[in-house]
């Protein structure tokens, strides 16, 4: 059993499990399985312990976020991908739970088409990481990790 309060839920929507090979040129070559990789190794050597997920559906997104804060989880990273700029229920389940969030962008929306200049998570999350690419999971973790979240 894990200790909770080293435990990070990395939660991440839809369209995600395409990485690698859905529009490399904004997303970057790293699958979610590489991202996956790379966060267990941080997570070891900053004492921490991942749980990561992924799902196309909004419902589950906010079902895990209600878990994490049930399982003590220390913090929750979420890249909500499109639901970012549409889920008034995920800003809601971010409000709604004591668990902070860190919201996680591989690109800059706000360098993107204009539809995606607003984040509803955003308005919730204690910090934002954007256009970093899959570096930008790490950095989050480490943001965590610090007490920065």
């Amino acid at each position: 059993m894990s200790n909770a309060s080293n435990l990070v839920y990395v939660l991440n929507g839809p369209n995600l499990n395409l990485l690698g090979t859905r529009e490399p040129e904004i997303y970057g070559s790293d699958t979610l399985d590489d991202i996956a990789g790379m966060l267990e190794d941080r997570a070891q050597e900053l004492g921490l312990e991942i749980e990561m997920r992924q799902t196309n559906h909004e419902g589950m997104l906010v079902d895990w976020m209600h878990e994490a804060q049930a399982e003590g989880a220390r913090a929750i990273i979420i890249n909500p991908a499109a639901y970012t700029h549409t889920s008034i229920a995920l800003l809601d389940a971010a409000k709604s739970i004591r668990t902070p969030v860190v919201e996680v962008h591989l690109s800059d929306p706000m360098t993107r088409e204009s539809f995606r200049h607003t984040s509803y998570i955003g308005m919730a999350a204690a910090k934002s990481i954007t256009g970093q690419g899959a570096r930008g999971y790490v950095l989050a973790l480490e943001a965590v990790a610090n007490g920065e979240i």
